[in-house]
């Protein structure tokens, strides 16, 4: 008798308490009420209801444990909002008249809750040692020759490796180590990219196992390294919300090796878990007219060569130009000064998705205009 009062006040009672929020945070027109449909994202709810997205936390009571993995939210469940003078609630409530018999009481499973943002653009990145030391992969297992002596291979080819461990199991991913991640404020190395390449399944292990490459995403050459396929389920579901404390970094590269993106696109950012940052936290992302941009225009263009990313610069030469003065009225020429006393502008909002030591991944949630490398992102 006493559990079935317990559960006839849990189903009659609002089912998650809320406090209060600023009104002026609220759109006006966020709905009185909603439900909650298969496909939701929390930012995509979030964004229906607030100016900023980022500020839910605000209107949604949360502890510190929901806000790494919240788990509120399921497809179904019916949001309310409630304007009260000077305060706003929103609450999540049941609906339903349950006439209440002994049983057992089933609740929705945290793997049916709505993630914060679509699983599909960040899913590849949150397995994967994308950010490594100068010679973290150098003891890893490496292709050490391809099928028919082939200069690169991909899905469905096969390859053979050395130092592949049976303890390890049959399924692999493919890396590269690629060019250094670099804060352009402070010039220090935080470390280096890892291409991911694709995923092999071992067909016969040995001191030179047999590989069958089952996905590439680039091309597959000899000395590219192994790192076993992780077995942890990826969590979707954390909170997205302002950091605790003020933080100012750098966009330090976007992948696919891009110089600018846009919404939806993973980018690497100048500031990690040491800094403070931790996953679900949203920054934004101002652009940026100090010295360090003026200095990216007018260097020269560099490359690097060779399919392993090497050191050695590569210099490219442009014709002459005909300077702009003797076609044009002569004007103030504009200065590395005069380009550092402007101010910077906010254009768009990141959320971090995956943190390290000294760097993270954030995904692109809002940008007006292209997001570029050297772009700042700040507390918002």
């Amino acid at each position: 008798m006493k559990n079935s009062i317990i559960s006839l006040i849990l189903l009659i009672t609002f089912a998650s308490p809320a406090v209060a929020a600023d009104p002026a945070m609220v759109k006006d027109s966020a709905p009185e009420r909603y439900t909650v449909q298969k496909g939701d994202t929390l930012w995509g709810i979030s964004g229906r209801y607030l100016k900023e997205p980022f500020r839910w936390p605000e209107l949604w009571k949360t502890n510190q444990e929901q806000l790494k993995n919240p788990h509120l939210i399921f497809p179904g469940d019916v949001l309310v909002l409630e304007r009260n003078g000077k305060e706003v609630h929103l609450r999540k409530v049941a609906l339903e008249t349950v006439k209440l018999r002994p049983g057992i009481r089933s609740e929705p499973s945290s793997q049916g809750a709505i993630s914060s943002i679509p699983p599909a653009v960040i899913e590849p990145f949150l397995s994967k040692p994308l950010v490594v030391g100068a010679t973290e992969l150098d003891g890893a297992p490496r292709i050490v020759a391809t099928a028919e002596s082939r200069v690169a291979v991909g899905a469905g080819d096969i390859a053979f490796a050395q130092g592949i461990k049976k303890s390890d199991g049959n399924q692999w991913q493919i890396f590269r180590r690629g060019d250094p991640i670099v804060d352009p404020a402070s010039g220090t190395t935080l470390g280096y990219e890892a291409i991911y390449l694709g995923e092999a399944a071992v067909r016969q292990h040995g001191d030179v196992a047999t590989l069958a490459i089952t996905k590439s995403v680039q091309e597959i050459y000899r000395d590219d390294r192994l790192v076993p396929l992780a077995r942890q389920k990826p969590v979707f579901a954390y909170m997205p919300r302002k950091p605790e404390k003020p933080i100012k970094g750098h966009i330090v590269a976007a992948y696919g090796g891009l110089q600018e993106t846009g919404p939806l696109a993973v980018v690497t950012l100048s500031k990690g878990s040491r800094d403070g940052l931790q996953v679900g936290h949203v920054l934004a992302i101002e652009r940026s007219q100090t010295a360090n941009r003026y200095s990216q225009r007018t260097a020269p263009l560099f490359g690097r060569s060779g399919p392993s990313g090497d050191e050695a610069p590569r210099n490219y030469y442009s014709e002459v130009i005909v300077p702009r003065d003797q076609i044009l009225p002569k004007t103030e020429l504009v200065t590395r000064d005069a380009i550092s006393k402007l101010p910077d502008e906010r254009y768009g909002l990141v959320m971090v998705f995956r943190t390290f030591d000294r760097a993270s991944f954030g995904v692109v949630m809002e940008s007006s205009r292209p997001v570029a490398i050297a772009d700042v992102v700040t507390t918002p």
